[in-house]
């Protein structure tokens, strides 16, 4: 017998079976509906509620300390191509003058040029 059932979308686990109209996983409890597509992440929105995408340009809302440093990120500092990651920080970037650099959504504003 193969299963044709995808996996739990918050576990992943592959023991999935179906309740009604839904699909269950045994291991956590969670329940979603069969025809909803699979989400392949959490989505993250920067400060204003635009939805980021890998490689988006952003911009700092307010001035950021360096934890461990003296530096400062300030204000309007534009930060291209970053990346999204699955952490207690949304963005993964490059600062050129400080280097690699994980920040909080909540502190950028999505810069469209």
């Amino acid at each position: 017998m193969t299963s044709s059932l995808p996996p739990c979308p918050e576990c992943r686990s592959a023991y999935t079976y179906e309740a009604d109209s839904l699909l269950t996983c045994p291991e956590c409890g969670h329940e979603w509906s069969a025809e909803a597509a699979p989400d392949s992440g959490a989505e993250v929105r920067d400060s204003v509620g635009n939805l980021l995408a890998d490689g988006d340009t952003v911009s700092v809302i307010k001035d950021l300390k360096l934890k461990g440093s003296s530096q400062v990120i300030k204000v309007g500092t534009k930060v291209r191509g970053i990346r999204l990651v699955d952490s207690d920080h949304d963005i993964d970037c490059r600062i050129p003058g400080v280097g690699q650099i994980g920040l909080k959504s909540q502190f950028v504003k999505k810069v469209t040029d």
